[in-house]
């Protein structure tokens, strides 16, 4: 139970990543917050964790959106310790097909959402007089720019940088500010991108997932459960020495 007591804020929560941390949170002794885009999503995985989670709608694009959410789960909860910045969005193209709405879409998603949510988030946690846990979902494309992916992997190198700069600032007040960067993971989100793939690279459906499995130097490609040990560390009184790192998750595909 490394987080007994704990409120935790999970956004992005209904599917993937989000939703195997939110349960495994819950099992370790957490008031899980779900919060995604579905209002309706977000409060029917809350009720299948139980434990008394909350499901909360959450747009990380709209202010208003993001102060709603921590006003709601302070008024339910009383306090917010952890903040897990999940929410996230994928779109691939060509450099020479890349539009100016969807640069902006995964910026506003992947980066000032995480910012923002952040800053209000702090802000409690400040008030509060009690430290607290942010861990931020980066990517091993934050690491190395990709072609067809520029925008996604520029997006995900700024969480890394966010994570660095967060944490060098937070931590006086005893916040600890620390990243994930996945690899490969298959969830719903990778058939997306494969399919995607499979437009631009001229691959049957299935071929890219078949193609970066292979290339993980454990064998596979991840599973979302990969995830949640790293997530639970992080969020865990077990680091509390840890700041401004982005650890890799990823099988061996990125060394630093």
């Amino acid at each position: 139970m490394k987080l007994a007591g704990k409120v935790a804020i999970i956004t992005g929560g209904t599917g993937g990543i989000g939703r195997a941390i939110a349960a495994r949170y819950a099992d370790e002794g957490a008031r899980v917050v779900v919060a995604d885009m579905n209002e309706a999503t977000a409060k029917t995985v809350a009720a299948e964790i139980g434990r008394d989670a909350i499901g909360l709608g959450l747009n990380v694009t709209k202010q208003e959106s993001i102060d709603a959410m921590v006003q709601a789960v302070v008024a339910q909860a009383g306090r917010i310790d952890i903040l897990v910045n999940n929410a996230g969005i994928f779109e691939m193209a060509p450099l020479l097909e890349i539009t100016r709405d969807s640069y902006a879409k995964q910026f506003a998603v992947n980066v000032e959402g995480l910012l923002f949510t952040s800053q209000a988030v702090t802000r409690q946690m400040v008030a509060q007089g009690e430290g607290g846990k942010i861990v931020n979902f980066a990517s091993q494309a934050g690491r190395r720019g990709e072609a067809f992916v520029a925008i996604y992997c520029a997006s995900k190198a700024a969480v890394i940088s966010l994570t660095q700069s967060m944490g060098l600032e937070l931590i006086k007040f005893g916040i600890n500010v620390n990243g994930i960067a996945p690899g490969v993971v298959d969830t719903p989100m990778w058939d997306v991108v494969d399919a995607q793939f499979a437009k631009y690279q001229n691959l049957p459906i299935g071929e890219k997932k078949r193609q970066v499995g292979l290339a993980v130097p454990y064998g596979r490609m991840g599973r979302v459960d990969d995830m949640v040990g790293a997530a639970v560390f992080l969020a865990s009184a077990d680091a509390d020495y840890i700041v401004a790192q982005t650890l890799n998750v990823d099988g061996g595909n990125w060394m630093s």
